[in-house]
């Protein structure tokens, strides 16, 4: 079922098998309307024509009408027309189950393959035939597979629902109950999860491994029939699916699918517009300047105190460092140390991102890049970076000097605004409770796995949403209000994305947690193993503060309601809701400025911007709940 976050795989199917009834088709011409929105204009035979919109990670399906495109079109688009304008479709195809839609295009003797990626933050890429990228519409290096230039495109190889037998091979290894093991672990969404469970006539709570596999591939066959040959297109108070499986009452019906997703899906309104060019005077362009330098200079300083803080933070580690290189150097050349390092790291050497021969130095990874002069000792070392701090410093007072003249046609602002600090934890979610316990959450699997590795200690308190998909919570102390804490793990778990508007969370010690799995269990990245009795807190309500502090220092802050308004001048309450993250996070920006006013405004452009509110925004969709 599509939503308005976007299209499911039973969605790509059913489009996938729209489009081959229309082929064959031949490629016209390629727009680029925003930074994830594309335009394809199709010809097909007697002189027929089809307007194709992707939206990367969204939606893909013909429109009645493109946008106006931009009168510069982006490099992307061009780079497209070049390779596949006047192209032949050769095939649509979908991969698996998954969000994937991959068209086959044949040009002159090549063949292209444009390959729509519908799932996160999507993408847009262009290979070969034999799957080598030529270019994707965003540049990204994974942990597992890298989306760039010149490297083959990777794909998964499973399909859980390609046949009886990988079928039963998927329900008897998987330990939830069957309902979720179809959503999940089968690719199929809730909503097709439950239909195949109601078809197939068995409880949907039952064990996943229980089920009769045969019973379920034939629910499921008959599901992929009606999809592929039998649509009825509808939109309901859920959303948009090619049949109606729930057999809404209310469903509006559609001739075609597209046609049902382009009444449901918004109008995507382009991003590229021109605007006049600003005249600026001279005297104000020469204070814009010196502002600049003041930003560099503020810059460099921060950046030089966070170096000494690593130094320091991390003393063992360059010991060891400055100690082993010290002691080789003695017996190797700077050359074959960094041969050494180059080919075969280990130990304190993984540490060692960049070796200088000539200074006798290497560069380090201590969450900064810090390079390290061998033949000094770690106080000379953090003494260079004093020295950066001052000459800095130096420089900023004479720039402060120089702008000692105000500019008589700005005004000055209302008051001094200081913002807050960059701490180390900013990069993950977080809030401060009520009595100023910090606490901490996991943006993605990989910080879920920082957070328990690296940043729980044994007086912390582990949190989790008892939902899959949920941020790992981490109290860094003891606190009163465990409420504000349960609030927080349930907000910034899979119950948002889901709307609901409460959930269950339990707590336990560290001790309690591991990553070590039982014999015949497997624990995937970001996941953990919490044994032992559990507090549970029943029934959290969702919901989640974003405002603007003011003092001691200016930042935007999120959290529980509770502990945001008692922070803050202004604030706005969210719930679980409609619009996307990022339309949200827009429209928060926008209530907090009007409240603060212009002249506030103008002083805060780096502290209140779209980026550090959308940081507090729970993953989903959100309505805006109140404001103060």
């Amino acid at each position: 079922m599509a939503t308005l976050q976007g299209m499911s795989g039973i969605d790509v199917k059913a489009m996938v098998a729209e489009l081959n009834g229309k082929l064959p088709l031949w490629i016209d011409k390629v727009y680029q309307f925003d930074p994830r929105t594309l335009g394809i204009r199709l010809n097909g035979e007697n002189r027929a024509r089809y307007q194709l919109i992707i939206e990367a990670g969204r939606r893909i399906h013909l429109v009645r009408d493109l946008m106006e495109p931009p009168k510069n079109p982006p490099q992307f688009a061009m780079l497209l027309r070049k390779y596949i304008s006047g192209g032949k479709v050769l095939a649509i195809r979908q991969h698996g189950l998954e969000r994937i839609l991959i068209f086959d295009i044949g040009k002159g003797n090549a063949t292209y393959r444009l390959i729509t990626e519908l799932y996160d933050d999507g993408n847009v890429i262009l290979t070969d035939e034999a799957y080598k990228i030529v270019k994707p519409l965003v540049h990204h290096r994974f942990r597992d597979r890298d989306v760039v230039p010149g490297v083959p495109y990777a794909m998964s190889m499973t399909d859980p629902t390609a046949s009886e037998e990988t079928l039963a091979a998927v329900l008897k290894n998987d330990d939830r109950d069957l309902v979720r093991a179809l959503a999940i672990g089968c690719m199929l969404g809730g909503a097709y999860a439950e239909y195949i469970c109601r078809t197939a006539g068995i409880d949907k709570s039952s064990p996943a491994r229980d089920a009769n596999p045969a019973v379920i591939y034939t629910a499921i066959s008959s599901l992929f029939n009606r999809v592929l040959h039998d649509r009825m297109p509808v939109i309901t108070e859920k959303g948009c699916e090619p049949v109606n499986v729930e057999n809404a009452g209310d469903a509006r019906t559609f001739p075609s699918f597209s046609e049902a997703l382009d009444a449901f899906f918004p109008i995507t309104k382009a991003a590229f517009v021109k605007t006049k060019k600003e005249k600026i005077p001279k005297d104000e362009l020469i204070r814009r300047h010196q502002q600049e330098a003041l930003k560099k200079f503020d810059t460099k300083i921060a950046k030089a105190e966070r170096m000494v803080a690593a130094i320091y933070e991390n003393y063992q580690l360059v010991s060891d460092v400055i100690g082993m290189l010290s002691k080789e150097s003695r017996k190797r050349s700077w050359q074959e140390i960094a041969t050494i390092i180059k080919t075969n790291p280990t130990g304190t050497a993984k540490k060692i991102v960049t070796v200088h021969p000539e200074k006798a130095a290497v560069d380090l990874d201590l969450g900064e890049r810090v390079t390290v002069f061998v033949n000094e000792g770690i106080a000379q070392n953090a003494g260079r970076y004093y020295d950066e701090i001052k000459k800095f410093k130096r420089k900023k007072e004479g720039a402060l000097a120089a702008m000692a003249k105000p500019v008589i046609r700005k005004k000055a602002l209302k008051r001094d605004i200081v913002a807050l600090k960059k701490q180390w934890y900013h990069r993950f979610r977080w809030f401060v409770t009520s009595d100023g316990v910090v606490v901490l959450g996991g943006r993605d699997a990989g910080q879920n796995e920082e957070l328990v590795k690296k940043y729980m200690a044994g007086g912390d308190i582990f949190v989790h949403a008892d939902v899959h998909g949920a941020s790992v919570v981490i109290v860094k102390g003891k606190t009163e209000r465990m409420d504000e804490v349960a609030q927080f793990a349930a907000s910034y778990s899979g119950a948002w994305k889901s709307g609901h508007f409460s959930a269950d969370v339990y707590s336990a010690l560290p001790a309690q947690v591991s990553k070590t799995p039982e014999h015949g269990e497997y624990v995937s990245r970001g996941s953990f193993i919490v044994r032992g009795e559990r507090i549970y807190y029943r029934n959290v309500p969702l919901g989640i503060a974003i405002g603007l502090q003011l003092e001691p220092q200016a930042a935007v802050i999120g959290g529980p309601s509770t502990t945001v308004r008692t922070r803050t001048a202004v604030y706005v309450e969210l719930q679980p809701g409609q619009f996307e993250q990022n339309d949200v996070a827009k429209k928060v920006l926008r209530i907090l400025r009007e409240k603060i006013g212009d002249d506030e405004v103008k002083g805060m452009k780096t502290i209140l911007n779209t980026e550090a509110v959308a940081a507090f925004v729970p993953p989903g969709g959100s309505d805006i709940g109140g404001a103060a």
